[in-house]
Parts: structure tokens; C-alpha cells; sequence
């Protein structure tokens, strides 16, 4: 067996205890992504010694980064991002028993350790670091008489215990679905208890997967991880039009309106665009008009339009569609800067300026001209300022020579 000792790691140097500041979340992010990119390199050629490298570069994670600012969120997604692509390093490594063995403990030890913490969701991994149902059940009986005191129903009894989710883990991959079920069935915590909807859907019992996710519902759940799971489940039987009306919409809600529209679009292809649209916009009453920049996307210019009238949307969007479809879509340009003005006019934009004024106007009526109707433009903005917005006379003061107002 190829020898995993003696490489000289890069990483090594730079993760160190307190190698990074409370400042260094940026610098650290980097560091992280080099540390894996050097591991995957090796592990086209040497599996075995990239993975002794994920386990190495794991244990130096929560020493090395414990003292950086993590409020952002940002270094801990990066860390998620890293314990994914590692996981299957390790998972899938030609070791032999001894050194999983060793690796093992040296994980679970680092886990142990973890303060912040950084590598907590190692451990809803374990079962396939163990590497074979066998060596998982090992670890299911090590950790169960800790798991199943620390589970209990009974407030005098339970308490934290960082290997939970890793006893879980590996009852799952040992197969050993219905101790698993037992083990949670007095829990209330989601993510201990999504492992119960996981065995029964093992079991094949899916019907009774879905019915226990949806109990599992409560203020301490997450609700968009329930529509996930159980939109997973019916995808997998094929039930798609089921599944993307219980849980379509809800459970790929991204951090803007426009990935949300995607994600939706991604995962129902079969869906129209306009569907899509129709249904997430109905979804968020009061949101309309941030739906715009979806519209826009999937060339919906009429709808896009209808949502940016109906609803607070950003002139600058707004500014920006005129701005880009002067000439692909004239009309659609004027409307959008049309609506730009209406939203600027009624105050909203994050400190609008002269110069947003004047792009807004100057897109508008360069698409104005292009569509022949620039005078009846004209006396749409010049009524918009006359309206008693408290906005106009900000407006009417930066355009309104142009207007012939003064």
C-alpha cells in the first residue's frame, strides 16, 4: 500500500493554531480553498495520500481559524464547502483497516475539540468516513450508550453530546433503520430527526417519510430543509407535478428573487417560465415588483413590466433594463424607465442622486425615439412630476429644463 507519510504538505505551514486573525476571514477563505485544491490535485494520482491530507487538513481547521471574525457567515460556508469536498476523499480512500481506523479517531477527536464550531457537520458524514457497513456499525454501538441518555425525553437525562449526529450517521449506513427511528422518536430537533425521515425512505416506506416530516414541523425546525427533503422524495418516485406543488417553491428559495426564479426553473424544466412566475410572485404578495429582474430574464417583457407597476421595485433595475434594451426592445425600455421614475418619484431607491435622475431620463428617452414616441414620453414623466409625490419637485428640479418647466 502506497505510503501516506512524509509528503510535504503546503497547507501545513499556513494552518497553524491561530494562524489567522480576527480580521483574516477573507485571507483564511483562500487559504482554504488552496489547502483543498492541493489535496484534490494529489488524489488523482494517490488517493490514498490525499486523503491522509483531507484528514490532516480537518483536524488544523477549528486551531487555526478560531480566532477569526465568523459573524459574516462567510467562513463557515467556506468550511461547509470544504468538509463536502473532502468527505468523499476520505470516504472512498483504499485504505485498510488500520489506518481508517487511525483516521477515524483522529477526526473524531478533532471534533471533540471543535469550539467554535467549524467542523460540527463532519460528523452527519460519519457513516461514509467509516468507509464499510461494518466498521459503521462499530461506531454505532461505540457512541449509542452516549447518544441515547443525551436523546431522551426526560429533561433530567438529556444533554448535549457532540457525537449525536455521527451515531446517527452511522446506524444509517449500517442499516440499521429502525434503531435509528427509535433513537429520535422522543427528539424534537430537525436535524436529528431528518435522519429518521431518511430511514424510512431507505426502507421504502415513503409514504410514512413524508407523514413524519411534516410532524416534524415546529418554531425550531426549518421549514425550507422539511420542503427539501420531502420535495427530494417525491422527485425520486417521479411525482414531479406533486412535488412542485407542495414543495417546489418553498424549498429552493435562494438569496435573490432572480436565483430563486432559476433554481425553480432548473429543478421543473417541464415547467413554462411564465408558470413559474405567476406562482412565486403569488407566493410573495407585496414582492412583485422584485420579480421584475426574473421576468426580464426569461425575456417575459410584458409580465416584467405588469410586476414592476405593481409593487416597490429598485430604479436602478429598472434604470438599467431601459439602458440595455434601447435597442433590442425599445418599448420595454421605455416602460421600464417610466416605472423608474414613478418608484423615484414616490421615494424609494437607496440615496438616488442627479446622476440616477438624469441616466433614468436619458435611457428612456433615447428608447423613446426609437419607438417614434418620444413627445407623448414626455407628457407621461412631465405628469408624473406634477403629481403630488413629495419626490416631483427633487425630479422636476434636476430634469425639468428639459421638460420646459422652467
Amino acid at each position: 500500500m502506497p505510503k501516506t507519510t512524509g509528503h510535504s504538505w503546503r497547507f501545513k505551514s499556513r494552518f497553524r493554531r491561530h494562524s489567522f486573525g480576527w480580521r483574516s476571514s477573507q485571507p483564511a477563505i483562500a487559504r482554504l480553498h488552496e489547502a483543498v485544491s492541493e489535496i484534490q490535485q494529489v488524489a488523482r494520482t494517490e488517493p490514498l495520500l490525499a486523503a491522509e491530507g483531507a484528514v490532516a487538513l480537518l483536524e488544523r481547521i477549528s486551531p487555526a481559524l478560531e480566532n477569526v471574525d465568523s459573524s459574516s457567515g462567510a467562513i463557515g460556508t467556506a468550511v461547509n464547502r470544504a468538509i463536502a469536498e473532502l468527505v468523499p476523499t476520505i470516504a472512498t480512500a483504499p485504505a485498510n483497516a488500520k489506518t481508517r481506523a487511525q483516521w477515524l479517531e483522529r477526526l473524531f477527536e478533532a471534533h471533540s475539540a471543535d469550539q467554535i464550531p467549524y467542523i460540527e457537520r463532519l460528523a452527519d458524514s460519519w457513516g461514509d468516513l467509516c468507509g464499510s457497513i461494518d466498521v459503521a456499525s462499530e461506531w454505532a454501538d461505540r457512541l449509542i450508550g452516549v447518544t441515547r441518555p443525551a436523546l431522551s425525553s426526560d429533561k433530567k437525562v438529556r444533554g448535549y453530546f457532540h457525537g449525536t449526529s455521527a451515531c446517527l450517521s452511522a446506524l444509517f449506513t449500517a442499516g440499521r433503520y429502525g434503531e435509528l427511528i427509535e433513537l429520535v422518536k422522543g427528539d424534537i430537533f430537525w436535524p436529528y430527526k431528518r435522519w429518521a425521515v431518511k430511514a424510512f425512505v431507505a426502507q421504502g416506506r415513503h409514504a410514512d417519510a413524508l407523514r413524519y416530516a411534516e410532524r416534524c414541523r415546529n418554531p425550531w425546525a426549518s421549514d425550507r430543509d422539511i420542503d427539501g427533503l420531502c420535495e427530494q422524495i417525491l422527485l425520486s418516485l417521479g411525482r414531479s407535478d406533486e412535488a412542485y406543488s407542495r414543495y417546489g417553491l418553498t424549498a429552493n428559495r435562494a438569496n435573490t428573487y432572480l436565483g430563486w426564479f432559476r433554481a425553480v426553473r432548473k429543478k421543473y424544466p417541464d415547467k413554462p417560465c411564465s408558470v413559474v412566475l405567476s406562482d412565486l410572485s403569488r407566493l410573495t404578495p407585496g414582492d412583485e415588483g422584485k420579480w421584475f429582474a426574473a421576468a426580464k430574464d426569461a425575456r417575459l417583457f410584458d409580465e416584467a413590466i405588469v410586476l414592476a407597476n405593481q409593487a416597490p421595485c429598485d430604479p436602478r433595475t429598472l434604470t438599467r433594463a431601459a439602458r440595455d434594451f434601447i435597442e433590442k426592445n425599445p418599448a420595454f425600455a421605455v416602460e421600464a424607465g417610466l416605472a423608474a421614475f414613478r418608484w423615484i418619484l414616490k421615494g424609494y431607491g437607496y440615496e438616488i442622486t442627479s446622476a440616477d435622475v438624469w441616466a433614468t431620463y436619458s435611457h428612456t428617452m433615447k428608447a423613446a425615439a426609437n419607438v417614434e414616441g418620444d413627445c407623448d414620453i414626455r407628457r407621461r414623466i412631465l405628469a408624473l412630476i406634477d403629481s403630488t409625490d413629495a419626490r416631483g419637485g427633487f425630479v422636476a428640479s434636476i430634469i425639468g429644463r428639459e421638460l420646459g418647466l422652467a
